[in-house]
């Protein structure tokens, strides 16, 4: 657990993610929800899809889940360029 933290410190979505796995396994949901919430803001899809499931179940309330969603945007769209749209087309052909 201890070098998830640091990687979650770090930045790393995966780990956030995981953080938050690791705290709704123990029963906290209120932490895991947070580390949900951070991991979609940094781009994690899989972080947005258990979001998008806590709003849905009213875990995530409305608010957060637009700033999850927000946020989830603005990181797909800040790792978007011409270079890997081409570099995405060559690897479908």
């Amino acid at each position: 657990v201890h070098h998830l933290e640091q990687a979650a410190i770090g930045g790393v979505p995966f780990a956030r993610h995981n953080l938050g796995i690791i705290e709704n396994r123990d029963g906290r949901m209120d932490r895991a929800t947070k580390h949900f919430i951070i991991a979609a803001k940094l781009g994690y899809d899989n972080s947005m899809k258990t979001v998008k499931e806590g709003f849905k179940g009213g875990l995530v309330s409305k608010e957060d889940f637009a700033a999850a969603l927000r946020g989830h945007q603005a990181a797909i769209d800040a790792t978007k360029s011409p270079q890997r749209d081409e570099a995405e087309l060559a690897r479908k052909l």
